[in-house]
């Protein structure tokens, strides 16, 4: 059968080759009744082939493919880094662009700037941008929790107008003293100060979002409060500058009551006509299994029309997008599908073309004075005043403390991308000049990145007392265990785990679940949801074991730093975690594109004996968390973990012996059967080791044997249902490329406390 199935298939390739030939020269023969002119080259094959590779690479959309994975890179690396110095993502983004443009790399490198960024193709890059930033606003508004702001809008909306007409009023003031030498000759004093003044006057929403949701602040009175202020800001910020763009195209206010007339009439259609028939089509198809593209097709459009009417009206698309992503219905599960369709490409891909447009506008080399920085100072300065102590002052004035008023402010004073978005929107109105637009592009950096330290010096000045938070775990003296996973299947199995070692004493132990969501990766109405989502399976085999548990959800940018806080801040005798947990993500790859664990399978990882080095960098990251906790710290390797009942404990060195602690507890508590390797015999050269495992035996006689065996065949190993090892013996497997690290069963690592372990 095979044989006959290999000759059909060369007869057929054969056969077929030699029709197509034959009609090939038949066709030649055709030749004879035309005129071909056929142009020789006396240039040489490979020259030629040179010039069509230099042709090639200097197409259109071999530079745009090129760009886009240039500046995917750099605001990822960018990113990283701010991350690391907990600043949003969003400022390297901001500082990427700026290094990709004229002030850094334009200026060292301006031969390599100008084949990556040629003139002529910064129009493929606007357009695609500003397809990301319609996508982007869209976003936005679909994260505005209206319910919030109809519940809890009336000190909010104090707050948030004062935030606005402060610095608002400030930005027109300033307008005065720059127009006379920085505007630009044909723009009216009128445009030129409302736009200084809404830029003064904008808040990042979504920056402020994510600052509230990484400081665990989201469920907090304070939280509140600034989340409800920014919403608000955000929508009458934007409505202030559709007016303003309105005013700035007709050239005066009489002129521009008519597009604000037809803007109000725009709004009141989508309010009262568009947003019903969405809630009535978002009711029908609120799962992802009825989300159809025929049903993607009308919110898409939707956005779409919305974005060209308002572009058309004379307000900008950017308004339209917004509104679009505001009137979407307010179903939880339906924002959330669609978002995920939307998000990735537009965060990912999209906006950062856009940060690098800014950079390519914003030419730091023109402020090449000192007059010139002393004019950025000011800038920022009475940016500062306006939106942190107008914020600040008005927060006090409803009744809040000074502290959360001063966090307020700290809070509504970031500015992030919403104010490139209104700087370029200027710019491309003419409003703006280079000078300016560079100015007010270094302010927006200033003031975003001086949040995360205004917070912190805020918390240091009033040295606020611990949290109270009931879900917070306090020193009890109890036996405390951490768990913290990713996945829910990670989680149940270190459930087990913990169980295992606790559940004769039940009233002595205290468990905590820690689940820890990447900041970006969540919206503020997706919180509670998510929350009870990520905890259900393992509450409900919580009460299937009978074993209570203290639960801890949490948002961070850096998860490794928040496992090790929250494990030191709440003293757990031991902290768990699992192999999918970010301590196995080895790669360079997956810290700049967070996907190590989609595309490198863990324990494959662990296992390839060849790829030692991948292995050990594995090791040395769970190291240093080890180092940085002062509890002991446990990593599971799970291969479908069940039960405690049969437990090897190879021992390799005298420092072993913390693990004598763990080997009581589990006899004690699951009555675990458990079977010591003295590998190195190590158990008969130390007589106080032999005497802590004599001592376990006289109170719990025939759970323990010990065998001195150092082959160790699968079929051995594999009775077993656990393997319980130091963390420095692991190291010693893997650097020897043990079998064992094939053939184990699930395998708790365990490192030693810098405390005295509570046995």
């Amino acid at each position: 059968m095979k044989n006959s199935k290999n000759m059909f298939y060369i007869v057929t390739i054969l056969g077929f080759s030699a029709i197509m030939y034959w009609i090939i020269i038949q066709g030649e023969k055709l030749e004879a009744f035309r005129q071909i002119d056929l142009v020789q080259s006396d240039k040489g094959a490979w020259t030629n082939f040179i010039d069509s590779l230099i042709h090639g690479v200097q197409h259109p959309l071999a530079i745009l493919l090129a760009q886009i994975v240039t500046i995917i890179f750099a605001a990822r690396i960018f990113g990283l880094i701010c991350i690391k110095i907990k600043q949003p993502v969003v400022i390297g983004e901001m500082v990427a662009g700026i290094v990709l443009g004229p002030s850094l790399l334009g200026m060292y490198f301006p031969e390599f700037s100008s084949l990556l960024f040629p003139a002529e193709s910064l129009g493929n890059l606007q357009f695609l941008s500003q397809i990301g930033l319609i996508l982007f606003m869209f976003i936005v508004g679909m994260e505005l929790d209206l319910k919030i702001l109809r519940n809890k809008a009336h000190d909010a909306v104090i707050i948030s107008h004062a935030s606005i007409i402060v610095p608002f009023t400030l930005g027109i003031a300033l307008a005065y003293f720059l127009y006379d030498q920085h505007a630009p000759d044909n723009v009216q004093f009128l445009s030129y100060g409302l736009f200084i003044g809404i830029a003064m006057s904008i808040t990042a929403f979504p920056v402020l979002a994510r600052i509230v949701q990484e400081r665990g602040l989201q469920k907090t009175r304070l939280g509140t409060i600034v989340i409800t202020c920014a919403a608000a800001d955000d929508i009458t910020a934007w409505c202030i500058l559709a007016a303003v763009i309105a005013i700035v195209k007709a050239g005066s206010f009489a002129s521009a009551i008519f597009t604000i007339i037809l803007a109000l009439i725009y709004v009141l259609v989508m309010i009262k006509v568009i947003r019903p028939f969405l809630m009535r089509v978002a009711d029908v198809n609120s799962t992802k299994e009825s989300m159809r593209k025929p049903i993607v097709a009308i919110f898409f459009l939707t956005l779409i029309l919305s974005s060209y009417a308002t572009e058309v009206i004379g307000i900008h698309a950017l308004f339209g997008a917004f509104m679009a992503g505001a009137i979407m219905p307010e179903n939880t599960r339906f924002r959330s599908i669609f978002i995920e369709k939307v998000e990735d490409v537009a965060m990912v891909l999209l906006l950062p073309l856009f940060f690098v447009f800014t950079g390519l506008r914003t030419q730091i080399g023109l402020l090449d004075d000192v007059n010139l920085w002393l004019i950025t100072g000011a800038i920022i300065l009475v940016a500062v005043i306006g939106k942190f102590i107008g914020s600040a002052f008005a927060a006090r004035l409803v009744g809040q403390t000074w502290k959360d008023s001063l966090s307020i402010g700290a809070l509504m004073n970031t500015r992030g991308l919403m104010e490139l978005v209104v700087l370029n929107i200027g710019y491309d109105l003419g409003v703006l000049s280079a000078e300016l637009f560079s100015m007010m592009v270094v302010m927006a950096l200033a003031t975003t990145f001086m949040t995360g330290p205004s917070l912190d010096l805020i918390n240091r000045i009033f040295k606020p007392k611990p949290s109270k938070n009931p879900n917070e775990v306090v020193n009890t003296g109890k036996f405390k265990i951490l768990l913290s996973f990713a996945k829910s299947e990670t989680g149940l199995s270190l459930l087990r785990l913990s169980h295992a070692m606790v559940k004769k004493n039940k009233n002595t132990a205290l468990i905590t679940a820690l689940h820890i969501s990447p900041a970006n990766e969540l919206h503020l109405y997706e919180l509670d949801e998510q929350e009870a989502s990520s905890f259900k399976e393992l509450v409900n085999l919580s009460e299937d074991l009978d074993q209570k548990v203290t639960t801890l959800f949490k948002i961070s940018a850096n998860i490794d730093h928040e496992i090790v806080n929250t494990a030191n801040n709440t003293e757990n005798d031991l902290l768990l975690l699992g192999v999918s947990e970010s301590i196995y993500e080895g790669s360079i790859l997956g810290k700049f594109l967070n996907f190590t664990t989609r595309i490198i399978n863990p324990e494959k990882l662990i296992y390839t004996v060849a790829n030692r080095d991948n292995i050990f960098s594995s090791y040395e990251r769970t190291d240093q968390i080890h180092a940085r906790v002062d509890g002991a710290v446990g990593i599971l390797i799970d291969k479908n973990f069940i039960k405690a009942e049969r437990i090897i404990v190879p021992i390799f060195d005298k420092e072993d012996q913390f693990l004598i602690p763990y080997i009581r507890k589990f006899i004690h508590n699951s009555e675990a059967q458990i079977m010591i390797l003295d590998v190195k015999e190590v158990i008969k050269q130390y007589a106080e080791i032999k005497e802590k495992i004599r001592h376990i035996e006289q109170q719990a006689p025939n759970y323990i044997t010990i065998d001195s065996r150092n082959v160790m065949e699968k079929e051995f190993l594999q009775q077993f249902d656990l393997m319980l090892i130091s963390l420095t013996s692991w190291k010693s497997l893997v650097d020897t490329k043990s079998v064992w690290l094939k053939d184990a069963p699930s395998t708790l690592i365990l490192g030693d406390s810098k405390r005295s372990a509570n046995t």
